[in-house]
């Protein structure tokens, strides 16, 4: 008797076993269906207010993810491997390695966008790009950051999906020397050329995050090449006023969240009527 009960045990844990190797499967195999589905694709690039230092002191990120950064089943990340992830904090940790990253603004982006939108986007793509401590000059067309940049977003697309904006936080490395400040709107607006000629996207929409901090005493100078571009399909949003944290350079997590909600509403309000597509695997006509 009791070597019955001890079959039917093992009979029922094999069950039960079998079972939850089924559902696993089925989660996967899910979760794989759901990350190829067409996304509405935005780049993240620049330095670390774009990669998200939130919450990092001594070099050490201290977990805390406020609900606006929470993952969502809707939104993805493009990882190191160019492969779709679900996103979660921290958006860059395999991107600008070498660094403790903590939140960026790219996830409190994503859950706004959906929320102000209705869940009009029905599946966002992040493409992580930036890397804390570069100037706009290691941005250039050639240099490995541009190229990778070029990389990702084309492998964004790859699986279906429309890029709809570069979100671009940059330029605290340029405030140290004159010269880097003097020549930041030159560089910049030669970065946004070139990117939508490599990209085939002439309309491609560029979102810039004006400076609320530097490394150096040249921010505003800085400040005012950002603001002073005026090519076409390029966007100012103002970070000068949030609050950084104690090394007075990099934005608390709250304040990351804050422009997250800023960056969103900027697309919002300049979204084409249309969803033409931008750069996709079925067409490179640009938005007119």
């Amino acid at each position: 008797m009791l070597s019955s009960l001890y079959k039917n045990t093992n009979m029922t844990n094999t069950i039960s076993i079998t079972m939850l190797m089924i559902l696993l499967c089925l989660g996967n195999i899910c979760v794989s269906s759901n990350a190829q589905v067409s996304k509405d694709i935005f780049v993240l690039a620049g330095q670390s207010n774009m990669a998200g230092r939130g919450g990092v002191i001594n070099n050490r990120w201290d977990g805390f993810v406020p609900p606006e950064c929470r993952p969502n089943p809707d939104i993805f990340r493009l990882n190191a491997q160019n492969s779709w992830v679900a996103a979660h904090e921290p958006l860059h940790e395999d991107i600008d390695v070498g660094k403790t990253c903590g939140v960026g603004p790219g996830l409190a982006f994503a859950n706004s966008l959906q929320l102000l939108s209705r869940s009009k986007f029905h599946a966002v793509g992040l493409v992580p790009c930036a890397v804390g401590g570069t100037k706009i000059s290691q941005w250039a067309r050639g240099t490995p950051l541009y190229s990778q940049l070029v990389t990702r977003a084309k492998a964004a697309v790859q699986s279906g999906g429309t890029i709809r904006a570069v979100l671009w936080y940059q330029g605290e490395s340029d405030t140290n020397k004159i010269e880097d400040a003097k020549a930041y709107k030159d560089n910049m607006e030669k970065f946004i050329s070139h990117l939508r000629l490599d990209l085939g996207v002439p309309s491609l929409l560029i979102i810039q995050v004006a400076l609320a901090s530097g490394e150096g005493k040249h921010v505003e100078m800085v400040r005012e090449a950002q603001l002073g571009i005026k090519l076409p399909k390029v966007k100012s949003v103002d970070a000068k006023g949030l609050r950084v944290g104690s090394d007075h350079l990099h934005l608390t997590t709250m304040s990351q969240v804050h422009l997250g909600l800023l960056l969103a509403r900027s697309f919002l309000n300049n979204i084409p009527k249309h969803h033409d597509p931008l750069i996709s695997t079925t067409s490179n006509s640009s938005l007119v």
